[in-house]
Order: C-alpha cells, then structure tokens, then sequence
C-alpha cells in the first residue's frame, strides 16, 4: 500500500519553489511604489511573471507524481483546473482589456458594461479606496516587505518606500525574524 503523505524530497521541492514564487511577489509589490516609476512596467511584469512560472512548476510536479500514481487522466484534468488555464503568450484578451476598464473607470468598451470581468474591475476599484478595510492585506504585504528587509538586511530602507502604516507593521515583521533565528538542521 502506498504511503499517503506527499513524498519528501517532493515536499522539499514544494516548499523552495513557493519559497521563491513568494520572493517574486514580494518585488511585484516593491515595484508599484512610487519610487520604481521608472521601472515599474517592466519589473513588474518580470516577476509577476516568474512568480507564475514557478507556481506553474509546482503544479506540473504534483501532477507528475499524480500521473505516477494512477489518478484517472479526469481527476487529473479537474484538479490542475485546466479550463482556468491563461495563456500569456496570446497578450491581453478582450476579457482583460475590459476588466482594466472597469478597473481604472473608464467607460466599458461596447457591450461589456454588464459583463462579469467589468463589474469585478469596478468592485476591485471601489475596494481599493478603502484599503484600510482590508487588513489580511495589509498583513500581507507588510509580512512580505518586512521578510524581504530582514533577508536582505535592509530594514531602514521600509521607510523610504512603503506607505508609513505598510512600514511601521514591516519593520515589526523584520524586528520579529531578527529576534527568532532559524533552526539549524
């Protein structure tokens, strides 16, 4: 009978390539500070991207494993959500395109005022007048920066670019990993 635990190296695996994904997005939050306006286009694209890669190969190891272990080809196909699936290589869909309008206010291109991607893009907008109704949020993203800060050694520079409340909450993630040093195996 086979062992039902995710297998270690595997895990292992796992854990470094969303270790990494979470890297990338901790700088795809770096760089829509006002302070990356001139590059901000490019990097952020770069590493939202990657991020995506990697979590793409942490999807296609598991179903590798999943393959390896007789799941049915349909269980398979629900699990990896195939009909989600977005090609980057296309560009932006019509879809997109629409989703940014609701997004940025402008009007709906025509026919799509009612369309599901415009309205998210309108909701989204609503939300993010208010971000300090959003916590797990704010949690995040100071979690991310004050990580980043702590690995880099570079705590003082959260204040330089982060919003003060991102910043005040960073530096006491980066304050709490200086205390607690990791396990050596």
């Amino acid at each position: 009978m086979e062992d039902p635990k995710m297998p270690e190296p595997l895990r292992r695996a796992v854990h470094q390539l969303v270790s990494e994904a979470v890297a990338n997005l901790q700088e795809v939050l770096r760089y829509t500070e006002p302070d990356q306006a001139h590059t901000w286009k490019r990097m952020t694209l770069y590493r939202a991207t990657e991020a995506s890669d990697t979590m793409n190969t942490v999807a296609m190891l598991i179903a590798a494993y999943c393959q390896r272990t007789d799941m049915s080809q349909d269980t398979l196909t629900s699990y990896l959500q195939t009909s989600q699936q977005h090609s980057r290589a296309a560009g932006p869909t019509n879809e997109d395109r629409t989703h940014l309008a609701g997004l940025l206010g402008e009007p709906a291109p025509e026919g799509t005022a009612r369309s599901v991607p415009f309205l998210h893009g309108q909701l989204e907008a609503k939300a993010a007048q208010h971000p300090e109704d959003a916590p797990e949020r704010l949690f995040t993203e100071a979690c991310l920066h004050g990580l980043k800060a702590r690995l880099c050694d570079d705590v003082d520079s959260l204040d330089s670019y982060l919003p003060p409340q991102t910043a005040a909450l960073a530096r006491q993630v980066a304050d709490v990993l200086e205390a607690t040093q990791p396990a050596t195996a």
